[in-house]
Order: C-alpha cells, then structure tokens, then sequence
C-alpha cells in the first residue's frame, strides 16, 4: 500500500488548500465555543427564572418579582463564566465523556455559588435575597448546564464526524502500535480525527501491510506531507523510541507549526509525578510512590464495603437465578474458583460464575478469545454482559479485592510478564480491581497486555475518588447496554 509522493495532487492544488484550512478550521472551533458560552449563558437564567417561580409556589415563602433580583443570576454568571474559562471548558477541541462534564459542572456550580455568596455579603449588604433562592439556582444550573452541554456535545460530535472542525491527522509510525492507534481514531469518527496518512519510521518497528491508510513516505518526507496534505496534527506512535529519535522527529514537524502529539511509553506514565530528594547532599530523583496510603486507604476501602454489600444485597435474587441457569445449561459446578495475584503479589482466590465446559482447562490454561469453543451457550451470554463476574462482589467485601483496580491475572502469566514488561509489577500495589481503567477503554480478554500494563500504571498514579465513580458508572453502562468491547 505503499505510495509516493507524487502520486498525488499536484503542489499548487495543496497549496491553496494549505492556506485556505487553518481559516476554516479556527471558524469551526470558534463557532463550537461561541455556542457553548451560549448554552452556559441560557442555563444560568433558565435556572434562576425557575427557581424563582419554584419558590413562588410555596405559601411559606415570600418572594417578590424576578426583576428584584437579577443581581444574583447576573452575578452568578460572571462568576461561572469566569470560572469555566479558567477551568478551559470553553477550549473542548473534543468533547470528553458526559459524566466527566457533569463532574466538572458539578464542581464549578459549587466554587461559583460560594464566590457569589461571599461577594454579596461583602459589597451589597442591602441586597435581600432568599437562600433558597440561589441553592435552588445553583442545583437547576447544574442540571440544565448538563444537559445542553450533552446536546451541544451530540451536535458537535455530529459536525465533526462530518468533517465540519474536524483535524486532519497525519500518523508516524506504521507498526503495532500506529495500527491500535489509527483503529482508535477510526472507530470514533466524532471526535474529528481525519488520517491522512501514515509514515514509516523505520526504527525497527515491524510494518503492517494491513493499514487502512495509505503508507505516505518516510520521516524525511514528513516537512513535506505536512504541507501537501494540510496537516494540522502529527500524531507519533513510536513509544519504544529513545529520547534523541523523538527529538528529532519533532523539530521536522515543528517546523510547519503543526499540534504534536505523542503516545507515551512505561516510564513516560511512571515519570508523571517526580520529585527531586539527596543522599547525603547527592540529588536523587523519586519516582511517586503510588500506593494509596492513610485517608485514601479508608475511603476507598469504606466505598469498597458498602458499594459490594448492597450489592450482594439487591442482585441476590438475580444471582441465585443465574446459579440455576447454569446447572440446568450443563453438567458441572455453579461456580469457578482460580487462583489470581493480588494486593503484594499476593495469591486469592478469585470466585466467579462458571462460563465454560466442566473439562475447559484440561489442557492447561489459557486466554479467553471472542469464539472461544470452551464456552458454553449461557456462559457466552454471561461474558458479554460481565455476569460471569458478579460472584467477585464477594472477594471485594472480604477484602481480596477492590471495585476498582487493575485486574488480577493468574500467577503464571504474571511471571512471564514480569519478565518482558517493565513495571508490570507496580500494578500489584494496590487491589486487583472487578473493573478497571483498562476494562472500561475495551482492553479486555486477549488483548495487549503491554497496553493494559499502561492504563493501570495511570489509573494508579491518577486514583482519586472522582476517578473511581466514574469507571464504576462506564462498568455499569457497558454492562447493561453491552457495549463493552471484547468483553469475552
């Protein structure tokens, strides 16, 4: 699928397109941010106005007209609107997920209601108001807010995927990676990554021949393509690339001023947090110590506790349902105990609903695969929609495991991992997880484990509260939508 350079367009047709794109592209952008100010800006009022006539309608509360209190909502907008610019939610290239937005507007309603409060009270001191009046104001934001910013995102994703503010993308690297790379962008169409191309670099990496973009040139070609092609991001898959190579492929892109983007390594992720120590007065560079300590220990544990015993408590009747489907589906057991590595590398047994034939590991184990012949009829049905796991809820209330965290393999692939993969046993400083980071981005199953090795590392360097509820919620929706991929 190789192809030249001049093979293609010729220079003056790409260099009108070349000068005419950037243009186009910045009204797009505009035009999405123009319009999300507008929603913010009709939430507020819609809000407040609804507040008001919410409290109008209690005997118990004596309210006069809205236009006696358009200070608060005006106020109140200035300063969330202050607050979203300085938070950069005005500059979504790429809308993220929903529940990240709700999070975010959550937070930012919270900062602007105490900001607006304590302004009132410091220079209109004369200026009566109902505290009902603004905590209703401020939790109505939150929902309108959250829902124009769901349609503006839809409508956004929409135009994208249309090629309307979308960024054209030229991809160097054109092996494993470059491919999961360009299948990423590919599969998600709104969120405006158009693939050129690919460039071979050439720096060892084995190229696929199976791409479903055209092989461009090589890294000398790059200043080049970037013109021709009117690139406006370069996206570098090449992670086992030395410093020096990286360095090098980045001054040719940075000479068109092109976005840049690059697909890290191990210690890329690990070196995210680093602090610099002595020994005795000689400089030491610390890498963050990712295990959870103190509160956070607590909190999680405490989430773990609570979240697993209710539900044992409310999927009890479903489970036991389950336990007589598959005693009536085939011979064998209910369930499925195997022992798993966990918190220190540590090993547990792992409880789950039996999915496969009574004789499946006779051979010895391995990997589960979408048509796995060792299932059986109802246990591919369990593993698309992850019941087969329900059972863990147990190991996460005795302790075993947590709700969230990388998942636990089985001690053989671990010692091979250990082996090949750097890092790979950082992802034992904390529970195995029911779910993970990894789980929820559809690595699951045969899939790359050096990849899945990467999510977890970020997961453990990133944990916090927030983080946790919404892999939990994703896991939730997956499941009940069956839109987790490989969930096999």
């Amino acid at each position: 699928m190789q192809q030249s350079i001049s093979d293609h367009a010729t220079p003056s047709e790409y260099t009108t397109r070349r000068t005419s794109r950037p243009g186009v592209l910045k009204r797009a952008q505009f035009f999405f941010m123009l319009a999300l100010v507008v929603v913010d800006l009709a939430s507020i009022w819609l809000a407040f106005w609804s507040a008001h006539r919410l409290l109008q309608r209690d005997p118990e509360i004596v309210i006069g007209p809205f236009r006696e209190f358009l200070l608060l909502p005006g106020l109140y907008t200035v300063v969330l609107v202050m607050i979203y610019f300085s938070q950069r939610m005005y500059q979504r290239r790429r809308p993220g997920t929903h529940l990240d937005e709700l999070f975010k507007i959550t937070l930012q309603n919270g900062l602007a209601m105490l900001f607006t409060v304590a302004l009132l009270t410091l220079f209109a001191r004369d200026f009566q108001y109902h505290r009902s009046f603004i905590l209703f104001g401020a939790a109505l934001t939150i929902v309108y807010d959250t829902i124009g910013r769901v349609v503006h995102a839809q409508l956004q994703w929409q135009a994208q995927a249309r090629g309307i503010g979308d960024d054209r993308v030229l991809l160097i690297g054109a092996g494993e990676i470059g491919q999961m790379l360009l299948q990423k962008m590919q599969a998600h169409p709104k969120l405006g990554y158009q693939v050129v191309g690919v460039v071979d670099a050439g720096k060892g990496e084995r190229a696929l021949t199976n791409l479903d973009a055209p092989v461009l040139g090589t890294l000398v070609d790059v200043p080049q393509l970037i013109d021709r092609y009117a690139v406006d991001e370069v996206i570098i898959g090449l992670p086992e690339s030395s410093h020096q190579d990286l360095v090098n492929i980045i001054s040719l892109c940075e000479r068109e001023k092109v976005g840049i983007r690059v697909f890290p390594d191990v210690f890329q992720i690990m070196a995210s947090e680093v602090t610099i120590g002595d020994l005795g007065g000689l400089p030491l560079l610390t890498i963050r110590d990712v295990a959870l300590q103190g509160w956070k220990l607590a909190v999680k544990r405490g989430m773990d506790i609570v979240f697993s015993g209710l539900g044992l408590i409310f999927l009890s009747p479903f489970m036991l349902l389950t336990a007589l489907l598959i005693k009536l589906d085939s011979p064998g057991p209910v369930f499925y105990s195997q022992e798993r590595m966990g918190l220190d590398a540590r090993p547990f047994k792992i409880i789950k609903f039996r999915s496969m034939r009574q004789d499946a590991e006779s051979d010895g184990p391995g990997w589960t695969t979408p048509d796995d012949p060792r299932k059986t009829k109802l246990g591919a049905f369990m593993r698309r929609f992850n019941i087969d796991e329900l059972p863990q809820l147990v190991n996460v209330f005795v302790g075993d495991m947590s709700l969230v965290g990388p998942r636990p393999e089985r001690p053989v692939y671990v010692e091979q991992f250990r082996q090949i993969i750097p890092r790979y046993m950082d992802r034992h400083r904390e529970k195995a997880g029911l779910t993970g980071w990894a789980q929820v981005n559809g690595l699951r199953g045969d899939t790359s484990i050096v990849e899945r090795t990467k999510y977890d590392l970020w997961y453990i360097e990133n944990w916090s509260i927030g983080l946790d509820l919404t892999i939990l919620i994703r896991t939730v929706l997956q499941t009940i939508f069956g839109t987790n991929r490989n969930a096999y």
